[in-house]
């Protein structure tokens, strides 16, 4: 959806339940000298300004990064991820959240390579003037699902490919377990990770229903919920 605006969630518990484990993965891709790809369907934005009017509108970003920035004492699990923020970030002051393209840029090494989608123009041109002087970087405007369908299998043969929708469209779950299945079989080889929101409505169980009927092997599902389901709205964050 092009009328869609992350900045106003930038930061947000969703943000950092779904950024650390894309953290985890890329880390662990890491352990292994050969290189890896990183595709990314909805990239939106390299860095967020936590100090702009969308940011501060909301304040969602407070309970979520903010949260572990003012933290005296971090699980060992996290430094990876923290470490990534306070590098985004100078003299102990939290103003900045990079996005997903950010946090991929961090930890790739002089091989790895990124081709990342955004469909909205605005946003594409950010992103490739951020990126404009880095070769192992390629920023597409078009459909997400259809570029990243079109690059598989890249090279090289190994990495991860991050699907985060808005899912302001309810046939959004249904359309993500369609193309990531289209996405394994062209690519058997990758990771695949796929954020959702958990809301009253339960769609995003009909989605991971739909992926693990598809025969797709070894699934690993982490939900976190932040307040009770019946308080409506969005009460979690999943990653499949």
């Amino acid at each position: 959806m092009l009328s869609y605006q992350h900045g106003y969630h930038a930061g947000n518990f969703a943000d950092v339940h779904k950024h650390l484990i894309v953290t985890w993965i890329l880390e662990s891709l890491n352990a292994k000298s050969k290189p890896w790809s990183y595709l990314e369907t909805h990239a939106v934005c390299a860095f967020y300004d936590l100090s702009d009017e969308q940011a501060l509108k909301t304040g969602e970003f407070q309970e979520g990064v903010a949260k572990l920035w003012g933290a005296k004492k971090i699980p060992a699990e996290l430094t990876g991820y923290m470490s990534l923020i306070k590098n985004a970030n100078a003299n102990n002051n939290l103003a900045f959240y990079p996005g997903s393209p950010a946090i991929a840029k961090a930890l790739s090494r002089d091989a790895d390579r990124l081709a990342i989608m955004e469909l909205h123009p605005g946003e594409a041109r950010k992103l490739k003037a951020h990126f404009y002087q880095d070769e192992n970087v390629a920023v597409h405007q078009r459909d997400g699902y259809e570029g990243v369908l079109a690059l598989l299998p890249p090279k090289p043969n190994r990495g991860l490919v991050l699907i985060d929708p808005s899912y302001e469209v309810k046939t959004e779950y249904q359309q993500v377990a369609k193309k990531v299945v289209q996405m394994h079989k062209r690519w058997p080889n990758g990771s695949f990770a796929i954020w959702y929101p958990l809301l009253s409505a339960e769609l995003h169980e009909e989605m991971k229903a739909a992926i693990v009927k598809s025969g797709i092997r070894r699934i690993y599902c982490s939900e976190l919920w932040v307040k009770p389901e019946a308080v409506g709205g969005m009460f979690g964050s999943g990653m499949l």
